[in-house]
């Protein structure tokens, strides 16, 4: 602050800085109302415009990330309340807010409430299709839930008469705005939804302010909508108007008489439809009558007297008892003459087998002397070969006198010389086994003394 008392003057850039310094310093926090004018956006998708009063206008500076968060563009003569950075730009020295949030005047808490219901309400899944009901086609009882003194129960009921006047209506009495109005409008759908006396229920009023429309943006109307078991049909105000109730709701009318008319089915239509319909039963009722006389006529022709059938059947079956007779006769005869013919030739070719039954038996005496005598021969081959083999067998060279020697790996040992003193051998007699160690040369030689 002291800058301010110095004797030599600031340059123009200095008192800018100054000015930006003290302003950063001690403007900040603030919501600044008033109405746009002179509004531009620029090709950047920034804006630029003036925020007035009765009195007074300051510069305006918003950014293109702010305006991508606006709800709505800005447009010229809004009436509008502004939050951000209060400053100079020190290039020009001009006096301006950098605006960092916006809402409407006297709306502001308003739409931002609304914002972010809208937002957990898309998030939880309450405007997806798929949980949607469907209308039914004809509904057999129609709701409305909306005030006894609305315009717009007039243009609903007025739109029914018209159209479908045998579907009765069931009226749920409301308030539409004023304090409290939400929580009526919503326990009148919940009663509608418990009831369970209507197909489809209509959700309407007529146009007004967003003020007088904004009972349908509350949670306890929406939730309302949202858990009723009745399919709902939001007409809210007019085609241009939007609540939370036309995007939770089954089916968003564009107006109270547009939701009538989808709600129910058209009399003149269905009228229509009827006679179109009994034309073509009729239509298809004399082609039957018309295809039926022509059948019953040719039945007619085709009628017989059972003798005369009989008859016809009596004959028929004679022929066949003849034809019968004379091919199983005939048949017969065949197959006796084929078989004598099958006799005589099997008699002609029957060989004799006499002289091979000779030779058969000849061959047997030969074979049979054979195989004793190469039996003999083999037994006596078998007994010498025995005699051999015992000749030469171990056991037999053991009790001879012999024994074998082995080491403690089985194997014979052949050479005194490759035994060590201490050795553990195993040695074989004819009759038993034992174990033995090697000692001493002496007493080696002293064994064979």
């Amino acid at each position: 602050m002291t800058e301010l008392f110095r004797t030599e003057p600031l340059s123009v850039s200095a008192l800018n800085s100054l000015a930006k310094t003290l302003l950063d310093d001690h403007l900040s926090g603030f919501w600044v109302a008033g109405e746009v004018s002179n509004l531009t956006r620029a090709a950047s998708g920034h804006y630029y415009f003036l925020l007035k009063d009765s009195r007074a206008q300051v510069r305006c500076a918003m950014f293109k990330g702010t305006a991508q968060r606006l709800a709505k563009p800005l447009k010229e003569g809004d009436h509008i309340e502004v939050a951000g950075k209060i400053s100079i730009y020190e290039a020009r020295g001009e006096f301006q807010i950098t605006v960092n949030e916006v809402r409407l005047k006297g709306l502001g808490q308003l739409y931002e409430a609304y914002e972010r219901l809208k937002a957990q309400l898309q998030a939880e899944g309450a405007f997806a299709a798929e949980r949607k009901k469907p209308l039914p086609a004809r509904p057999q009882c129609i709701g409305i839930v909306t005030s006894l003194a609305a315009a717009a129960l007039r243009d609903v009921v007025t739109t029914l008469k018209r159209r479908a006047p045998e579907i009765p209506v069931i009226v749920y009495p409301t308030a539409l705005q004023g304090a409290g109005s939400e929580f009526q409008i919503a326990q009148a759908i919940k009663t509608a939804s418990q009831h369970a006396e209507c197909d489809v229920l209509i959700v309407c009023r007529g146009g007004g302010s967003i003020e007088d429309l904004w009972a349908f943006n509350e949670e306890p109307v929406v939730r309302a909508i949202e858990a009723c078991e009745i399919p709902v049909v939001s007409g809210v105000g007019h085609e241009t108007d939007f609540t939370l109730a036309d995007f939770v709701a089954d089916v968003r009318a564009p107006t109270p008489t547009g939701a009538a008319e989808l709600v129910s089915p058209n009399r003149q239509e269905s009228l229509h439809r009827l006679a179109q319909a009994k034309g073509r039963l009729k239509t298809v009722l004399e082609q039957r009558y018309f295809d039926a006389s022509q059948k019953l006529d040719w039945l007619a022709r085709q009628i017989r007297h059972p003798r005369q059938k009989l008859d016809e059947q009596r004959t028929y079956i004679q022929k066949l008892a003849q034809t019968l007779s004379y091919s199983m006769t005939q048949n017969v005869r065949a197959h006796t003459a084929r078989f004598e013919r099958q006799t005589q030739a099997l008699q002609h070719y029957r060989p004799d087998i006499s002289v091979y039954r000779q030779d058969i038996d000849r061959f047997q005496t030969t074979l049979s002397h054979t195989f004793r005598q190469l039996l003999a021969q083999r037994r006596q081959s078998l007994t010498a070969q025995t005699a051999l083999l015992e000749a030469v067998s171990p056991q037999q060279i053991l009790e001879r006198g012999f024994s074998v020697v082995k080491n403690t790996r089985g194997q014979v040992i052949r050479n005194a010389d490759a035994l060590k003193q201490g050795q553990k051998l195993h040695i074989t007699f004819a009759e038993g086994e034992t174990d033995v160690r090697v000692t001493k040369e002496q007493a080696q030689r002293e064994l064979f003394d």
